[in-house]
């Protein structure tokens, strides 16, 4: 792919990506998110450090692809009926006392190859085996029972960029890579004269989810609804998905690393620049965990001795 011209970066666009680096450069103890997991995981960190690296781009929010079981809100409670006013946030299910009963991202096997999977799989994600006599019933205070859904989402990944141009390329690739439900906003410049636009482009792909309900929680209990094979049927269907996830994931970063080809000599110092800059602050957190189980103990040691012990065991915790 022939590499386009590209537009220098304002200085508010700099400004925001320094600002969103930073935050992405905390320590893993100190940096947190809306995601159920907190953190960004760790199979597309590679990725991300090489979007950032790039001029003009940064991502805002992202997720590998996960398999989520999950129970919905109570839709009678009056917490449930407020949010369900507003636009969906994410596709959990902790509004009006929904909980995530498990998340994976990545495939999940078992030690063996056995008949005893399903049950398995049941007692790693807290349900009861499916009854005869199972049913959507009522509880006795007459309220619906409250679904629980299994749930497969491929990547989505969200960047902001500096311009159309920049846009316009980042979607191209995701569309190749097979991110066919991918699109962009903001194209237009802000209200201000003097302001640029910078579009956010969400690289993402439904045709790859599947959900479907599983069980239900009544009487104050989680049951599955479903059979055993049925279960481990649609678990065998999301590790396929996570594999064709992961294919497209490659494309799109091989994708983009060719249209940004000219930039690749900068990339590599940029990446390096900003994993010692990661370094640096888990080793300074580090030390300063040191500092204060010294003063609690009682005991003393050389700061010399301190920055020799944490530059092993600290500096690469992100690597």
């Amino acid at each position: 792919m022939a590499t386009p011209t590209l537009p220098k970066p304002s200085p508010d666009f700099d400004q925001r990506k320094a600002e969103i680096l930073k935050q992405l450069s905390l320590p893993a103890s100190a940096y947190t998110d809306a995601s159920p997991k907190g953190t960004v995981d760790e199979c597309i960190r590679e990725l991300i450090d090489e979007i950032n690296g790039y001029s003009g781009l940064v991502t805002t929010s992202s997720c590998a692809g996960r398999l989520s079981i999950f129970l919905e809100g109570d839709k009678t409670s009056a917490s449930f009926r407020t949010k369900a006013r507003k636009p969906a946030s994410n596709s959990g299910g902790k509004g009006g006392g929904g909980s995530w009963l498990f998340v994976s991202h990545d495939p999940v096997t078992f030690a063996s190859d056995t008949q005893d999977e399903g049950l398995e799989f049941l007692k790693l994600i807290g349900l009861e085996p499916k009854e005869m006599s199972a049913g959507l019933v009522r509880d006795d205070n007459n309220e619906q029972p409250r679904l629980i859904h299994f749930k497969f989402e491929p990547m989505i990944l969200h960047i902001l960029t500096a311009s159309v141009n920049h846009a316009e390329l980042v979607l191209k690739c995701g569309l190749q890579a097979g991110f066919r439900e991918s699109g962009a906003i903001n194209l237009l410049k802000g209200r201000q004269d003097n302001e640029t636009a910078k579009p956010i482009v969400a690289i993402r792909s439904m045709g790859l989810s599947l959900e479907s309900i599983i069980g239900v929680e009544s009487y104050n209990k989680r049951r599955c609804i479903v059979a055993p094979d049925y279960l481990l049927m649609l678990l065998r269907i999301a590790n396929e998905r996570f594999s064709e996830n992961r294919k497209r994931i490659k494309r799109f970063r091989e994708s983009l690393n060719s249209a940004l080809g000219e930039q690749n000599l900068t990339l590599q110092e940029d990446l390096l620049r900003n994993r010692n800059y990661r370094r640096d602050l888990n080793r300074a957190e580090g030390l300063r965990r040191q500092e204060e189980l010294q003063k609690n103990s009682g005991r003393r040691r050389d700061n010399v001795d301190l920055a020799t012990e944490e530059e092993g065991c600290i500096g690469d915790v992100l690597f």
